[in-house]
């Protein structure tokens, strides 16, 4: 079995990894196969990246033929049981199931149990189309972010190499099957500031500045809209937009901002008791039975949930939930949702921070 150390000289992460766990209790892990499935392929190498006394470090366990696995996977364990965080990218999915499996294959008492997952890949998928990616492969992260890989060879094609080190073993084959391996290893790391975009949508955000502004649209219609200025914790690795249900986000360092359609027209208020309510025809109101008992019958029906409403008109905000009361809505089927923007919500801040995550959450689930 071969044994690769290598310390990462002058390498920065620009992203709080501490978020996460403290730095020197995390692991990162990443595999190399011949195969998808464990009992018909096999695990040739297992890379690990750490942190300690300052800098970042690599470790590699290469087995040098077919027989070496159960040496490469208790050599992996007995080093890592050191840690109690394991990242991964994809690894739920793919390098933990496998190296398990290798486990009960070889009858080798190791499990992660006792470790806490943290997959890179299921945090950033969610986004995907949020952020124009067109997958979520680790490489695909890498240029998305400008990263610059060393390798020339994919997974794929290192497993015709690995056969043929096993073979006949050559430096370079040798140095190609660790430089790939290290190369993913080095672009996770290079890859978290990815999870400043994760964070954009699952912490709370920060209402900066909040602002009506008036235009005119293509038709020469005059429009409203609300300017939510955010104000970032972590810089943005890249600058990314969007559009969703009619609202737009640009963010770009440590700032971001959102573009709101406001409405200015009536909308409806529907009363949940209708049976409670007579619907007054004419008025096109609904009217509480005690108060409604006055009006001449020949003027009132009894409500349904389609007509029991009153009507508004003031400036409306859209919502996708019931984030705020009272909402209301254009007809009783409709499905669109809105929130008065009265004088009171105007001045609290803190609402327009928990809105602006509101729609955030509605852009990403848009897609």
């Amino acid at each position: 079995m071969r044994i690769s150390k290598e310390t990462f000289e002058n390498f920065k992460i620009s992203y709080p990894l501490e978020k996460l766990a403290p730095l020197e209790r995390i692991l990162f892990l990443d595999i190399e196969t011949t195969g998808f499935t464990a009992r018909s392929s096999y695990l040739y190498l297992i890379g690990c990246a750490y942190y300690q006394n300052g800098s970042w470090h690599a470790i590699q366990w290469l087995a040098e033929n077919y027989d070496q696995e159960a040496a490469v996977l208790k050599s992996f364990f007995d080093f890592a049981k050191y840690f109690r965080y394991m990242v991964h990218f994809n690894g739920n999915n793919f390098d933990l199931p496998f190296i398990t499996q290798k486990c009960e294959q070889l009858s080798l008492p190791y499990t992660f149990e006792g470790f806490q997952g943290i997959d890179l890949y299921k945090r950033i998928i969610p986004y995907k189309y949020f952020l124009k990616l067109p997958n979520c492969k680790q490489k695909t992260l890498e240029q998305f972010l400008g990263i610059d890989r060393k390798d020339v060879f994919t997974g794929g094609e290192l497993i015709g190499i690995y056969q043929d080190y096993v073979k006949n073993p050559s430096e370079f084959a040798e140095n190609a099957l660790l430089l790939h391996n290290a190369d993913d290893l080095k672009g996770m790391l290079e890859t978290l500031p990815m999870l400043t975009y994760y964070d954009l949508f699952n912490e709370p955000v920060k209402a900066r500045k909040v602002q009506a502004n008036s235009y005119k649209d293509v038709n020469g219609n005059r429009r409203r809209e609300l300017l939510i200025t955010l104000s970032l914790e972590n810089r943005l690795p890249m600058p990314v937009s969007s559009v969703a249900g009619g609202c737009y986000f640009r963010g770009e360092g440590f700032e971001a901002c959102i573009k709101i359609p406001i409405f200015e027209e009536e909308l409806k208020y529907f009363y949940s008791n209708y049976q409670d309510y007579f619907y007054l025809p004419t008025e096109d109101v609904a009217l509480h039975k005690s108060v409604a008992r006055f009006v001449d019958k020949n003027h009132r029906i009894p409500a349904s949930a389609a007509n029991c409403y009153t009507r508004k008109t003031a400036c409306y905000l859209p919502q996708w939930d019931f984030l705020f009361l009272p909402f209301f809505k254009r007809d009783y089927k409709s499905r669109d949702l809105f929130f008065e923007l009265t004088d009171e919500l105007k001045r609290n801040r803190q609402a327009f921070s928990t809105y602006a995550a509101h729609v955030l959450n509605m852009m990403a689930s848009a897609y």
